[in-house]
């Protein structure tokens, strides 16, 4: 069997097997699979592309066959570096991984017995979702067939991956908007239904950090009442007032700021590039017809949020305007029984 033929085959077989599942670490595990033994190579790896909690864009390896725990926890992956020429030329080839100025950990790659490596880009209509990495024993030279070979692999597979992260990301996005609208139905503890929700939005969206920060009586400044992923340095760097962003957002507008950097509207740019905020977004929280608060979302790396996240973020922040509104009208009506007790009380006097 020829090498047209033999690539052929291994991507109908990939086609088929792939469309038996909707787990996106299945589907890069018979990536990978395929890279090897197609490709005859001692290894292979599926990088994804990731925010951190500190903020820099990093390449996650989540699937891999070939390669030891010690070496894939040796240090950053190369691919950390090589994403913008990836995109630019469509693949890079290392010839000698142990001493490519472009590769780190040359002493781990040596022990690993890793000889060359070959790199394309995993991509879903023009965006980079990844790298695909193969890896041989010894030095080796690969010819256009196999490069190509290994693009389309990379392609097919990124398209697939980027299908089933969506699947998992709708499937995560509704546990919860339930799981927030049981917690309010069972609950008065806004505090804690708050907080909650703070922390499995940056977990669901991959977020740095998010905050709820409800009006003082003044109108003006404002008090965090739940947060997730901000430091306390950062959560003491002084007094939240409704700045240009926070102003509009209060207004009822949803104002996404992609630079905080370079936006005129930020307040605190200083701290917030200490604590690695890039993007943000400012969703109003409403009681009634009433805007009384801010659910703020933090992103590590620039972020334009899509129209999807927008929207879970909303539904999130409507929720939790619907959460305070009920522990309002619990006391008001607790107020009310109070008060008819003493005037029941009152009236008993009289006889």
């Amino acid at each position: 069997m020829s090498n047209d033929e033999s690539f052929f085959q291994a991507l109908i077989k990939l086609s088929r097997d792939m469309a038996a599942t909707d787990n996106h670490l299945k589907m890069g595990h018979l990536i990978v699979s395929t890279a090897v033994k197609t490709l005859k190579a001692k290894a292979a790896v599926v990088f994804l592309m990731d925010d951190n909690l500190e903020g820099s864009i990093r390449n996650i390896a989540v699937v891999q066959v070939g390669l030891s725990d010690k070496y894939i926890h040796a240090g950053p992956a190369h691919a950390v570096k090589i994403s913008p020429q990836l995109m630019k030329d469509g693949y890079m080839y290392f010839r000698d991984a142990t001493t490519d100025k472009r590769l780190a950990n040359h002493e781990a790659k040596q022990a690993e017995g890793i000889g060359s490596i070959l790199s394309v880009p995993v991509k879903e209509k023009g965006r980079m979702l990844g790298i695909l990495s193969v890896y041989t024993n010894d030095i080796r030279k690969f010819t256009k067939d196999e490069i190509d070979f290994l693009s389309i692999l990379a392609d097919q597979g990124g398209a697939e991956i980027e299908n089933a992260l969506l699947i998992q990301r709708l499937r995560q996005q509704s546990k919860i908007f339930l799981k927030l609208a049981s917690s309010i139905s069972e609950s008065l503890d806004v505090k804690a239904i708050l907080q909650a929700m703070t922390q499995d939005l940056v977990k669901s969206l991959r977020l740095k950090a998010a905050a709820v920060q409800l009006l003082e009586e003044d109108k003006r400044t404002l008090k965090r009442v739940a947060c997730f992923g901000l430091s306390e340095k950062y959560l003491n760097k002084g007094p939240i007032v409704a700045d240009k962003n926070m102003a509009e957002a209060l207004k009822g507008k949803t104002i996404a700021i992609h630079d905080v950097l370079n936006d005129p509207g930020i307040q605190y740019k200083i701290e917030k590039k200490e604590e690695g905020i890039v993007s943000m977004l400012y969703v109003p929280i409403k009681s009634k017809d009433d805007v009384i608060g801010v659910l703020i979302v933090y992103s590590g790396r620039q972020r334009k949020f899509s129209e999807d996240e927008v929207l879970l973020v909303t539904a999130l922040a409507y929720q939790g305007g619907l959460a305070i509104n009920n522990a309002c009208m619990y006391m008001v009506i607790q107020d009310d029984i109070k008060d008819l007790k003493e005037n029941i009380w009152s009236h008993k006097s009289w006889f």
